[in-house]
């Protein structure tokens, strides 16, 4: 059991449930201030020298402000991160699930006066931070978040082009990857400590939860007891249509059935159950 078990375990029941949907709000509450006030987004923004000054609002104020400017675009990606933000509450957990985002969001404030604190003792005099630090970031985190723990899920880009998650992740890890060579090359290192501390998160989730290592140990034992048997051939890992890896706990399809089904295993139930896409979400967990 890890560290974020036992917390589970203590604190779970104090974990905000549908904590995706109340993201997907302040965005549009966001949007709504952005169109019937716009002056108020300055003082809506993450800005360490004025949070020192005494607006201490901006704290909790910045989350207000949405990632993109309102479009057709816009809308359809919110649905999508509804869609995806939602999956991985009911895959992870209420408990997990919030504390992946809200230590995203703690991680960039701390970064916003990481920040501050380097550009202050580097030019001399305080910085405005503007809109260097914003909710993007957390949008792009449950994205990477998803494309972790379902690589080959399929998604229709543009609504036409079928393709994995993971390559839509690769591309956006590529994205940061060259936004931070440039902002090096041009000696913006505050770009560097921008996408660093916005996305550090993901890196210091999921090396806590070893996600890298889906599955608890008797899952694990299970995965290698099936290695093994299918191995040596034994008659109960074997069907009509010869040995198949993946079973659905609830409807019974294995890969057999359909060579582009996903299949994963639940680490909210009691055991070791496997479920394909269908019915890894809406399963009632065994306890």
């Amino acid at each position: 059991m890890n560290f974020l078990d036992k917390m589970e375990r203590k604190y779970g029941r104090y974990a905000l449930s549908h904590l995706t949907m109340y993201i997907i709000v302040t965005y549009i509450a966001g949007y709504i201030i952005a169109l019937a006030a716009p002056i108020m987004r300055q003082y809506l923004t993450l800005e360490p020298y004025y949070i020192l000054h005494g607006q201490i609002w901006r704290l909790v104020s910045w989350i207000l402000i949405p990632p993109s400017s309102l479009d057709i675009f816009t809308i359809i990606m919110l649905f999508f991160y509804y869609s995806i933000g939602t999956s991985l509450e009911r895959a992870w957990g209420d408990f997990k699930y919030n504390v992946y985002i809200f230590s995203g969001i703690l991680m960039t404030i701390i970064g916003s006066f990481l920040l501050y604190g380097i550009l202050y003792a580097v030019n001399g005099y305080p910085s405005l931070m503007g809109t260097a630090f914003s909710t993007y970031y957390i949008s792009l985190s449950i994205f990477l978040g998803f494309a972790i723990s379902f690589p080959d899920m399929q998604v229709l880009l543009y609504f036409i082009i079928p393709i994995k998650i993971k390559w839509l992740a690769y591309l956006d890890v590529a994205l940061l990857a060259y936004s931070m060579i440039t902002s090096i090359m041009s000696g913006n290192w505050a770009g560097c400590v921008v996408i660093l501390c916005s996305l550090a998160n993901v890196l210091v989730f999921f090396l806590m939860t070893r996600k890298g290592k889906r599955g608890s140990f008797q899952q694990n034992r299970r995965r290698k007891e099936f290695k093994k048997a299918v191995s040596r051939g034994e008659a109960e890992y074997r069907n009509p249509n010869g040995i198949t890896k993946h079973k659905c706990a609830i409807c019974g399809r294995t890969e057999k059935d359909d060579p582009n089904l996903e299949f994963r295993f639940c680490s909210r139930c009691n055991g070791s159950y496997e479920y394909c896409q269908d019915h890894l979400f809406t399963h009632e967990h065994v306890k």
